[in-house]
């Protein structure tokens, strides 16, 4: 189970031995310098003072020796609200990894390889920063020491926060019919037959995690920004369904739509969101009850609820999130058409740019903005997915960095440029990233490019038996790179939903990730970073499709649907094997056929000569981005006539 909960304390602990700061070098300029006298702090750093002291003496009367406070929320998401960020009020860091421990003589912060700048630029000396984040096993080194884990019922920090951000006003709103595949009966039906075979004869299922919910019933949110969510808790069982909400904000349409004036198996029980606790303990005094939950996605005040152990049944992903991996047949049609009208958005992004940044006007800041104004024009448009990522030079080599006022560089035509941007469609969810140099990139630059695509084409054109778990591929995006001694240090793709999260679990390239099957999206996106130089990420978005082999059936590959051609200039396929260019030289293809004809309905004439001549085919060898003579004649063809060729 995850660590993280609702509302976590721990009593009697107190963080002894073993700890110790890291300290920025002396004159740094953008870290914190703790050593040195007085102390320097950069002005991203938040003065934390009052803060600490405010939340250790509102321990004292509750006996709590430390308190925890994770980076997530009760429904232990990724992406939270504002009025949910109570590490990044409490500490300044604001990245989405990390766990605070607050003493009443120290304070610590922990969180992983990817923050650990971030982190040394936003906090104060207040706190000491650990590059690890072993703390997550904490839980299983209390009991031996005599220490308790527990929750308690009011959140401290939420009641120092001053100025903590109300509850969004926005009313949840129900997906039009022509996006959806699966009514909401039905797919209570289809979570209702894995209850009822499932071996150990679960009850329930209990639904914490908010895209459960929002899947179950077709329903879309606001309440966390880039991600279509509204809070809400579900409880199902074989001949009820209570769902837990903020039950101001359902409409009469909506509770028409969900049937909640009755009381049959299909039938919706609207309760007030903060009553979940008080009802879970309601059904499990109940006889011959056990409910099923996944611990992932579960928090720990209502974990530590479903109790003697037979009432409590545990996957590490609930049936909802397994079921909901696989899209339906309308589910993953609408979802490439989404790709392909993102697909235009982001080469107006990179037509801009070219034309742009050798006039030396444009910033990291400003790119950002435009894609998300070229994203908002397409059809469907929800906002961006999450925060872009729009990092040149040294700013790349952090992998999550995200440009503001006071880091924004100014573009450079002698500079690496990564862009990862994505958008939110009332059809689907897209996630891009390229990388591109508008002028002479290094030779090194180039070898690192290559390797990275090298990388992410072995495993676009990898088959594999159905029920293959991604970690048994990930390697495959690294080895181009581990052949030369160079590495990434994030994981190698996730999950993506339709019209839900950026990042969707549990789809993907780690451990814990379940097999592919048939019908699952996932990005696949290595990377490299030099840091204080640059950063490289060439991410696209894959669909599992059914491969045809030789002498076998029930074997899958990948079918890219983000159509964006790569930087040519930082292609050298003198490293590419034959196979590769042909995949190259076939996706090329596929973005001319499918995304040519949207650029010509769109009328964008600019960006489809663009399109046609960054996708010209590759020979098998030689130099970077070699044309034949041939490739040159057909790009000046009408598109018509080239329509009428390919």
């Amino acid at each position: 189970m995850s660590s993280s909960g609702w509302i976590l304390a721990v009593c009697l602990v107190v963080l002894e031995g073993g700890r110790h700061a890291v300290w920025a070098e002396e004159g740094s300029g953008s870290e914190r310098n703790c050593s040195a006298i007085p102390p320097y702090l950069p002005p991203t750093a938040v003065n934390t003072t009052l803060r600490i002291r405010d939340l250790r003496a509102s321990m004292i009367p509750l006996n709590i020796s430390a308190y925890i406070i994770p980076a997530t929320d009760a429904h232990l998401s990724e992406y939270i609200a504002p009025r949910d960020a109570r590490l990044a009020w409490m500490s300044g860091f604001t990245g989405s990894a990390g766990t605070a421990v607050i003493t009443q003589n120290k304070a610590v912060l922990w969180t992983d390889s990817r923050y650990w700048i971030q982190a040394e630029r936003q906090i104060d000396c207040n706190w000491e920063l650990e590059r690890d984040d072993t703390f997550d096993v904490y839980n299983t080194n209390l009991a031996p020491a005599g220490r308790i884990l527990k929750s308690i019922p009011d959140n401290l920090v939420d009641k120092i926060w001053t100025g903590r951000p109300p509850l969004p006003p926005d009313n949840p709103i129900r997906l039009p019919d022509n996006v959806i595949g699966r009514t909401w009966p039905m797919k209570v039906e289809q979570i209702r037959a894995q209850i009822s075979d499932n071996p150990y004869k679960p009850t329930a299922v209990l639904l914490s995690a908010l895209d459960e919910t929002a899947w179950l019933f077709n329903l879309r949110g606001n309440d966390i920004p880039f991600n279509p969510f509204f809070y809400s808790y579900t409880l199902l069982s074989m001949d009820e369904i209570w769902l837990f909400v903020h039950i101001e904000r359902i409409t009469e349409e909506l509770k028409v739509y969900l049937n909640s004036s009755c009381y049959h198996s299909y039938c919706v029980q609207l309760l007030e969101y903060s009553s979940v606790r008080s009802y879970l303990q309601s059904y499990l005094q109940k006889l011959n009850v056990r409910v099923w939950v996944g611990t992932e996605y579960t928090n720990q005040a209502l974990y530590e609820l479903i109790t003697p152990e037979d009432k409590l049944l545990t996957t590490t992903y609930s049936p909802v999130l397994t079921t909901k991996a696989v899209k339906d047949a309308t589910e993953q049609h609408i979802l490439k058409e989404a790709h392909i009208r993102d697909a235009v958005a982001v080469m107006q992004l990179l037509v801009w740019l070219e034309k742009k940044v050798p006039e030396g006007t444009e910033t990291e800041l400003t790119a950002a903005h435009f894609v998300d104004q070229c994203r908002s024009k397409q059809k469907n448009s929800r906002g961006p997915s999450f925060e872009t990522i729009s990092a040149s030079g040294a700013n790349a080599a952090l992998a999550h960095y995200s440009p503001s006022n006071e880091t924004a560089r100014k573009l450079s035509v002698d500079e690496m440029y990564l862009v990862d941007s994505g958008g939110q469609y009332l059809d689907g969810t897209t996630d891009i990233t390229r990388t591109v140099h508008w002028g002479k990139p290094t030779d090194f630059q180039k070898e690192a490019y290559t390797r990275v695509l090298m990388g992410n084409i072995e495993i676009s054109r990898s088959v594999f038996p159905a029920g293959t778990r991604g970690v048994n591929m990930e390697m495959l995006g690294r080895r181009a790179l581990w052949e030369v001694g160079l590495n990434y240090g994030h994981g190698t793709g996730h999950g993506l939903g339709n019209y839900f999260g950026v990042h969707e679990w549990p789809v993907g390239f780690q451990s814990n990730n379940i097999p592919f099957q048939e019908g699952m999206f996932t990005s696949i996106e290595p990377g490299y970073y030099k840091e204080n130089d640059f950063g490289i990420r060439i991410e696209d978005i894959a669909v599992t499709v059914p491969a045809t082999t030789k002498h076998g059936n029930n074997y899958l590959t990948f079918e890219t649907v983000s159509l964006v051609p790569y930087d040519r200039k930082l292609i050298n396929t003198s490293l590419l094997s034959p196979e590769q260019v042909h995949w190259l030289n076939k996706y090329y293809e596929s973005i001319r056929s499918v995304v040519g004809p949207e650029l010509e309905r769109q009328a964008l004439k600019e960006e489809y000569d663009w399109m046609m001549k960054h996708t010209a085919p590759f020979l098998s060898a030689g130099a970077s981005a070699v044309i034949s003579s041939v490739t040159l004649l057909v790009t000046m063809l009408p598109s018509v006539l080239l329509h009428n060729l390919l």
